[in-house]
């Protein structure tokens, strides 16, 4: 078993859930932005993550089951080395939320001020969320370091 693999695994899913916690904190102090005079109101963000794709094939899938080539699976220094490319932010396109205040000193003619589109709820909900994820990852961690050193244990008895 590679408990480096094991590592690097978890490493990438803490990155993306702290992203996820940054984005959505980030979202919220904005939420209450107001879009100027003549210019663009705040855009929500979003962190959009993605499998980093196997090296692995099947060769085939009739009789005797299925088959694998021997290269499949992720290496541990490909993860290492897309620890970054594995979630990138982009921007959610929401529209701005209108609000009627007319004496609002950036109200439009019809009395509208502009607020940044964030629903502070389901940015609460995805803070949370990626939490309780950065959490898990921390625990599949400390279980592959505790199996490391029983493994090494074992084998310093032998």
């Amino acid at each position: 078993m590679d408990y480096m693999q094991s590592f690097a695994i978890s490493a990438a899913g803490m990155n993306v859930e702290r992203m996820r916690v940054d984005v959505a904190a980030l979202n919220l102090a904005n939420a209450n932005t107001v879009q100027s005079v003549g210019g663009s109101s705040y855009q929500p963000l979003r962190v959009l993550a993605e499998a980093p794709s196997s090296n692995g094939a099947l060769s085939g899938t009739d009789g005797g089951g299925f088959g694998a080539l021997v290269s499949q699976g992720l290496e541990s220094s490909d993860l290492a080395s897309q620890a970054g490319p594995l979630a990138r932010i982009v921007p959610a396109n929401a529209a701005p939320r209108l609000v009627y205040e007319p004496g609002h000193p950036l109200a439009d003619e019809r009395g509208f001020v502009a607020y940044a589109g964030v629903d502070t709820a389901t940015e609460m909900v995805s803070m949370m969320s990626a939490t309780r994820a950065y959490e898990a990852n921390v625990s599949a961690m400390n279980t592959a370091r505790t199996l490391a050193l029983r493994a090494l244990d074992i084998g310093s008895n032998a």
